[in-house]
């Protein structure tokens, strides 16, 4: 009897994120809000450095432009000598597919994919001819996170790190696909009911009074780093 192909197993989805005393990962404002101190930022790129594939949504980066690199030379020279690209692959999803060719997540560091529907999928690639290392996948009719993460463990991807923004966070936790939450809470209040939050309502697996368990607490400069698993104890 001819065995089954093995299916690659899902990546270690570990979600990262800054935000304030009250809940917010910015203000309202034109200009980003630094929650972080250098020391935690310092941290994170040792943590994307870790990571084989970050993930960030589409509304994050249309607001913030980022490059998503690890900055460190050391970091990145580690990451060589073990086999790997010298930086994560780089992943975004769109269900519209509408993304600016000339956002920096394309043209720095090294392989990008972007997820979005059969229908946007042409367009989305037609829009980005021409930039290198670059796929466009179409999950069909929705941008579904199963069909994502069973992608990117076909793509090799064992840990991915997740930037935000809220509502990515949010629909990781709400389906019970995050194995990991990491939070440096910033000694800061921002009050604005514009503003971007960690998470949007959303009906999470448990409800709201099950406990997560807390996996570490620890300072890092005036930042509160807290670190919890979402998912039912399997021990």
């Amino acid at each position: 009897m001819a065995q089954r192909p093995s299916i690659p197993p899902r990546p270690y989805v570990l979600l990262s994120a800054a935000m304030s005393i009250d809940g917010y990962l910015d203000d309202a404002s034109a200009e980003r809000l630094l929650l972080s101190n250098a020391a935690d930022f310092d941290r994170v790129d040792e943590l994307r450095a870790g990571c084989d594939a970050i993930l960030v949504g589409s509304t994050t980066l249309r607001r913030d432009n980022p490059r998503l690199l690890v900055n460190d030379p050391a970091r990145r020279a580690a990451r060589t000598l073990g086999g790997q690209s010298a930086y994560p692959l780089k992943v975004t999803l769109s269900a519209s597919g509408e993304l600016p060719a000339d956002l920096r997540f394309w043209h720095t560091g090294d392989a990008k994919v972007a997820y979005t529907t059969d229908t946007a999928a042409p367009v989305l690639r037609s829009a980005l001819t021409g930039v290198p290392q670059t796929d466009v996948v179409g999950l069909g009719d929705t941008v579904r996170l199963g069909a994502l993460l069973d992608d990117l463990g076909r793509r090799g991807v064992r840990r991915l790190m997740v930037e935000g923004g809220g509502s990515v966070h949010t629909q990781f936790l709400a389906e019970g696909l995050a194995d990991e939450v990491q939070l440096a809470v910033a000694p800061l209040l921002v009050g604005q009911a514009a503003a971007p939050r960690f998470v949007n309502p959303a009906d999470f697996p448990g409800g709201s009074t099950r406990r997560l368990r807390l996996l570490e607490a620890r300072t890092v400069g005036d930042v509160v780093l807290l670190r919890y698993a979402p998912k039912e104890s399997t021990r």
